[in-house]
């Protein structure tokens, strides 16, 4: 169940960043606004969607999972930080928790990889049978 479930929750991880990315393409002038407004430099915006499109493509093929796991959850949490830390407005509250929660998930990924559908396990699988090592995850 965990070989078929594990890429599944990177799917569904993903997919907010996939979405999220392209789409701060299509209002870059807004979203540059708004991050700047809230007191983000608004140069780190092509960062930003770097970070989304890659790192969210990066967790579907399950390739350096742990890596890119990682550094969304902390741009999950530094996002829920910066943007979304008014408790007053019940809408910013859900988003800070629902970064919260994303981020809680990415960990579980970074702490665990990308399970075995995925480039790393592949990758980890063609190592041990060079190496004449029989990987555990396999």
């Amino acid at each position: 169940m965990e070989k078929l479930l594990t890429p599944i929750a990177r799917i569904l991880i993903a997919h907010i960043f996939l979405l999220s990315g392209p789409g701060k393409m299509g209002n870059y002038a807004g979203t540059q606004a708004y991050m700047e407004a809230m007191g983000a430099p608004g140069m780190l915006l092509p960062l930003v969607i770097l970070l989304e499109v890659i790192g969210g493509l990066a967790l579907i093929i399950g390739w350096q999972t742990r890596w890119a796991a990682f550094a969304l959850a902390g741009f999950s949490i530094v996002a829920a930080v910066m943007f979304h830390a008014d408790f007053a407005d019940q809408m910013q509250m859900i988003m800070f928790t629902k970064n919260v929660a994303i981020a809680g998930g990415l960990l579980l990924l970074a702490a665990h990889g990308a399970g075995h559908f995925s480039l790393d396990s592949y990758f980890a699988r063609s190592k041990n049978q060079v190496s004449g090592h029989i990987s555990p995850t396999a």
